[in-house]
Parts: C-alpha cells; sequence; structure tokens
C-alpha cells in the first residue's frame, strides 16, 4: 500500500461509507492502468471522492456507496480498455467517469448493449471508437442515414468523426469524393484584407478540415488526393449550382450560415450522396440581424425520415477535460436568445 493511500485512509470519516475489492488477473497491465505514480488513481479519486488503496494486483476503494461503486466501475471499465488497446489517455479517464455516472443515475449503462460488437471507424492512420453515448448513436447514423446533423459544443468529436467516417468511405470505395465545406466566416473579429491568392485567403478559414485529414491519411495522400480532386475542400459559397452526386459531403461550422445559404447546400443534395451538418446553434458568429441557417434547418427539418439529428451534450466534451469545464462555465444555453434553440 502507498503512502499516499495510508494518509488518506487514517483521514476516512465518510458517512456511510462502504470498501470495495478488486482484483485483477494481469498485473502487467496495473502499470498503465494505475499511471506513473498511482496518477489515475489520485484522478479517480478527487474526481469521485473516493479513497483507493493498491496492493499487488488488488485495489480497495473506500467512500460513499454510490461513489465506491462508480469507482469500482469505472476501474474495471478502463482495465477491460488497456487489455484491449495497451493504453490510457487522461479523457479516457473522465468519460469512463462520466458513463459511471450516468449509470448510477438509472441512464445508459454503457456505450453497448450487451452482446453487441463495438463500433469503429477504420482510416489509413488510425482506427476511431466512440467515446460518448452520443458518438455511438453518430457513428451509427453516420453509416446509415442520408443526412445527419450533429449539434453540440466544441469538442464532441462533431466534425473529426465525419471526416473519418467519409475517409473510411473513401478508401473502400463508397463514394468517389469528398468535398468539405465551411462559411468563411470571421470568429467575432474583422481580418480584413487577407494577402495572396483566393486559396490562400480562405486556407485559414478551412485549417481545421485540413488538420483532420491528416489525422487520417498519411500527408502524401491527403496532396494526393487533393490535386485528383478525390477531396476537395471549399468555402461555401463555391457550392451554389452544382449537384453533389458519389460524394460523402460535410459542412462544417453551419451555424454560421444563412437561412438561404443553407437551402442552397441542402438542395446540392444528389444521388448516392451523404451529407452531414455540424454546428453548434449557440456559437453563431452572424450579426445580430442575422437568422442562423442551421437554427432554421433545426426547426424545418426535424423529424423527417432520412434525417437524422444527433444532440450532443456538454458532458460529452472529448478534445480534453477542461474544454467540458470551459463549455459548461459559460452554460449550456450561450446566445440562447439568439438562436431560439
Amino acid at each position: 500500500m502507498t503512502k499516499r493511500n495510508r494518509t488518506r485512509e487514517s483521514d476516512l470519516s465518510v458517512v456511510n461509507s462502504i470498501r470495495l475489492t478488486i482484483d485483477f488477473e494481469r498485473p502487467d497491465l496495473l502499470g498503465v492502468l494505475f499511471g506513473a505514480f498511482d496518477q489515475n488513481l489520485i484522478v479517480l479519486e478527487n474526481r469521485l471522492g473516493v479513497y483507493m488503496a493498491a496492493r499487488g494486483t488488488r485495489i480497495t476503494i473506500e467512500g460513499e456507496s454510490t461513489a465506491a461503486h462508480i469507482a469500482r466501475d469505472t476501474l474495471q471499465a478502463l482495465y477491460d480498455q488497456v487489455a484491449k488497446h495497451g493504453k490510457l489517455e487522461a479523457i479516457d479517464i473522465d468519460q469512463a467517469v462520466a458513463a459511471g455516472r450516468r449509470a448510477a443515475n438509472g441512464d445508459a449503462p454503457g456505450l453497448f448493449t450487451s452482446g453487441e460488437a463495438p463500433l469503429e471507424i477504420r482510416t489509413r492512420r488510425k482506427t476511431i471508437q466512440p467515446r460518448s453515448p452520443t458518438q455511438v448513436a453518430y457513428m451509427k447514423a453516420l453509416a446509415s442515414s442520408d443526412i445527419i446533423f450533429a449539434l453540440g459544443p466544441a469538442g464532441t468529436g462533431k466534425t473529426y468523426l465525419a471526416v473519418a467516417q467519409a475517409v473510411s468511405q473513401l478508401i473502400n470505395g463508397s463514394v468517389e469524393r469528398l468535398i468539405l465545406s465551411r462559411p468563411a466566416v470571421e470568429a467575432g473579429e474583422r481580418l480584413g484584407f487577407l494577402p495572396g491568392d483566393l486559396k490562400e485567403k480562405v486556407d485559414p478559414y478551412l485549417r481545421p478540415l485540413y488538420d483532420a485529414l491528416y489525422d487520417m491519411l498519411p500527408a502524401e495522400q491527403v496532396e494526393r488526393r487533393l490535386t485528383s480532386g478525390e477531396i476537395e475542400i471549399a468555402p461555401l459559397a463555391f457550392m451554389r449550382g452544382r449537384t453533389l452526386s458519389d460524394a460523402f459531403v460535410i459542412l462544417d461550422e453551419a451555424q454560421n450560415t444563412t437561412a438561404m445559404q443553407m437551402k442552397m447546400m441542402l438542395t446540392r443534395f444528389g444521388q448516392r450522396c451523404r451529407m452531414v451538418i455540424c454546428g453548434d446553434p449557440h456559437q453563431v458568429d452572424l450579426p445580430n440581424t442575422v437568422q442562423s441557417g442551421l437554427v432554421d434547418a433545426i426547426r424545418k427539418l426535424d423529424n423527417i425520415p432520412g434525417i437524422s439529428m444527433l444532440r450532443f451534450d456538454p458532458s460529452e466534451v472529448v478534445r480534453h477535460p477542461l474544454v467540458g469545464h470551459i463549455v459548461k462555465a459559460y452554460g449550456d444555453g450561450a446566445g440562447e436568445t439568439r438562436t431560439g434553440v
């Protein structure tokens, strides 16, 4: 037992506290599970208000009954993840704790139902699995629905998973090209006239889409497919007058479209096309007098067969644990009076 836990156990005075134990079968996984200097255990203690002691392959957990059970289930889930993937990231711990709390509240018990095969998206550089219940539903919709609206705060994986699915379908030949687009709207500041040719002027607005692509494909493949036209990254204004067939189309930052721009984009939909609309209705950068096309589309298109709408909660932020706290600190309904959502 570590000195850290001996000190904490002497101070244990939690009302209705219980003691639970877990015995792990593989000691070779515990270094990754516990983290350097038991850092992962300390994080779990701080998140859940419990005390943990490690002796060999056994973990003892003490604390209030609900918190102790969540800690036990979270540790078991993380152990299973290490056994499968051989690694553990800080965000994995936060997501496991969130899943444990949802289960304790009677919500979804986990990411997958019993006997259900785990979802994943395979690209050239990595295999992506869902990290929240809404991501599970989102990944299913990405594989089946024709038009998908992914709504929610920054860091929930809306655009990243859409690009991953698009790249996967391009690789396996399900689509012939990827079309990634964004409205060229400044986020709360005026940049003035940018230097360079048209591509150099608009590329700063589209950089997040490039970043996601380079995370899925080797750089030389991205460049080759961009040159050949298999992958096209362009401002929303370039979509007018086109019919998008045999393509996977992603519109990012859709909250910054006008109602007419959104209608224009949606009516580009052609044969054998899949379209994903990503955005946060609470982060509109348009002038106050202009209604967001995303909000308008949500009102008009919700409940239409063939169109899926996935709404991410701030608790499902996977970018970094601090991002979730920041989103909550700024309020879930930021911009509510403007968007009406």
